[in-house]
């Protein structure tokens, strides 16, 4: 009874909330240890509210977020959440950088605003190599129905989350890599958290529960997808079905039909699928490895069905042939470059998307990170950019500017690599507020690296093969590349990206490979505005964790009903209630 009065108050109080400031959406999520068998194999995986994926957080753009966390793991736990920028709120981005982790059998809430974004994305637990077993979910920002879209409204919305996935758990596989080993081939990928369909009795064996997406003859349905997966680049396509690209991590993009696209690891694209078949039988999903031996990785392919209401049998035959290109990364790679923004679209706001002319503000700093395959420091098999191998600090960045902990950090990342030996630092990029940065990744290893900037969107304006050299700047694209969070890297090429630095706070950069991130492969840029005017970064949450240096100021967490508890961070003492009541119907 005590629980359906909180939830009433909770749901009267959030109505007026919502009448009287941006509307908000509000989660809780439980993370516990369930047993599952997607690959139809028993494992321990990492689920939300008993479900693995985790639900889709659906909001609208503007909306205030609140998302309360229950840690019920057996380790530390933060949750991030790509793509969204948390403009002038780095202190909810999720990461070690900027946040201190939620201890096993505590909670904390996260409170952020999607401000002026819309689009497609996906939230995880960026800890201990935790999205390796799951703990993932997919985030949609719907535009607000005064801002025009490019393409008529779909007649549905789907989300697919697609991923390479191990049998051993993320403990396992993290031992692996402190071990000093490689990760070895997937066992399989998840089309959302399922394994294949049994398309082929020999590479699947019987029992595997599949993903099936049910569709309605005639109608084109928008669906979203992300690869959630450890390292592995995977094309999607669906048998006989022409893919309309139309967004890419809050971009739309220049409208083109793909029979199958290349998404690599942290990325997502949204598509526009019209069910224009006979429905004759069903049709194959399908997800495979890329830039593999695919003799040998045959087995890491994940399989789903696309079933119309009228079809008349089940899918049989060979599966839709993969882009013929094994060993030549040409194909993928103007794949890539045919992605351009739709520059005059509305994005979040009803300026058209193009109206930031990227092309013509003058860069302010430029930065080369390169990566190489693994080194060995002080005996320790490690990930570098630009011969630095990150070691996270024990008091978040972000926490220590603001207590002024000194030595947490050094603010000496190089803007050109190391030409001495690999270093492992914890070495933070002094980016300029305001400035315009060129970043150019530069991938010296032999397999594919995708690299995210949290905070952020960037424009992709060029990429090639070899290595990057001053007249590469010939080729860039300065007018529609698009933006987005997520880039792709190809092995022994480069990618290059501009950035304009207008949110303040610590954002981390990284490799979205698990592995590689694991081992140190990631940096900050931290964005100050010096003439420290608090309009540019809200104030530090009133629920802020510490540890570190500041471990002592913790106070032990008391999350009982009717416990007091303070929130800033520019959405007032509603919002306090709200994260009270959350604690209380979690109890």
């Amino acid at each position: 009874m005590a629980s359906f009065l909180y939830y009433c108050l909770y749901i009267s109080l959030l109505v007026s909330f919502t009448l009287a400031e941006d509307p908000t959406v509000s989660y809780k999520f439980e993370l516990t240890y369930i047993t599952a068998s997607p690959l139809g194999v028993p494992q321990q995986v990492i689920a939300i509210n008993g479900k693995f994926p985790g639900p889709v957080i659906n909001s609208t753009t503007n909306n205030n977020v609140i998302v309360n966390v229950r840690n019920k793991l057996d380790e530390n736990v933060l949750i991030t959440w790509a793509g969204i920028q948390q403009k002038r709120s780095s202190w909810q981005d999720g990461v070690l950088g900027t946040n201190c982790p939620i201890p096993p059998k505590w909670n904390w809430t996260y409170n952020f605003q999607v401000k002026d974004q819309i689009g497609s994305y996906f939230y995880f637990p960026s800890l201990n190599f935790q999205r390796a077993s799951g703990g993932f979910g997919g985030f949609i920002i719907n535009p607000r129905s005064v801002i025009p879209t490019p393409f008529d409204n779909p007649a549905g919305d789907i989300v697919v989350l697609i991923g390479d996935w191990y049998i051993r758990n993320h403990t396992a596989l993290r031992k692996t890599l402190d071990d000093g080993r490689t990760l070895g081939m997937p066992d399989g990928v998840l089309i959302n958290g399922k394994g294949p369909y049994r398309y082929n009795d020999t590479l699947v064996p019987d029992g595997i529960d599949h993903e099936t997406i049910n569709v309605e003859p005639g109608k084109t349905y928008r669906i979203r997808v992300s690869n959630v997966g450890v390292s592995t680049s995977l094309n999607f396509r669906i048998q006989n079905h022409n893919l309309l690209l139309a967004e890419t991590e809050g971009s739309y993009t220049v409208q083109q039909n793909y029979s199958s696209l290349d998404i690599h690891v942290g990325q997502t694209y949204s598509f526009l699928i019209t069910m224009d078949q006979n429905a004759s039988s069903d049709y194959y999903i399908v997800a495979s490895a890329r830039f593999v031996n695919e003799s040998t990785w045959k087995r890491v392919t994940g399989v789903g069905i696309l079933h119309y209401s009228n079809s008349k049998g089940k899918a049989s035959g060979p599966l839709p042939d993969p882009p013929q290109d094994q060993y030549d990364n040409t194909f993928s790679m103007n794949q890539a470059r045919s992605i351009r923004g739709n520059v005059s679209a509305s994005g979040a706001r009803p300026n058209p998307q193009g109206s930031f002319k990227y092309g013509s503000i003058n860069v302010t700093e430029v930065y080369v990170l390169k990566n190489k395959p693994p080194v060995t420091i002080n005996g320790k098999r490690r990930a570098t950019l630009s011969g630095i191998s990150f070691v996270n600090p024990t008091t978040p960045i972000r926490l220590a500017d603001q207590y002024k902990v000194k030595g947490a950090y050094k603010l000496d990342f190089p803007t050109e690599p190391l030409t001495g030996p690999s270093k492992m630092e914890t070495s933070v990029i002094n980016g300029t507020y305001r400035g315009f940065m060129e970043v150019i990744f530069q991938n010296n290893e032999t397999k594919m690296h995708s690299y995210h900037l949290d905070g952020y969107t960037f424009f992709v304006v060029g990429m090639g093969l070899g290595d990057w050299t001053n007249d590469s700047r010939g080729t860039y694209n300065k007018w529609d590349g698009i933006a987005r969070s997520t880039t792709q890297v190809f092995p022994n090429a480069w990618t290059a990206v501009l950035i304009s630095l207008d949110n303040v706070g610590v954002w981390n950069l990284r490799t979205e490979n698990l592995d590689s991130w694991y081992l140190g492969q990631e940096t900050y840029i931290r964005i100050v505005n010096p003439e420290k005017n608090n309009k540019t970064e809200l104030p530090m949450p009133d629920n802020a964790l510490y540890c570190g240096a500041l471990s002592k100021m913790q106070k032990p967490q008391d999350i009982s009903p009717g416990t007091s508890i303070k929130f800033s961070g520019g959405y007032g003492w509603i919002a306090t209630i709200m994260m009270m009541l959350l604690s209380g119907l979690m109890i």
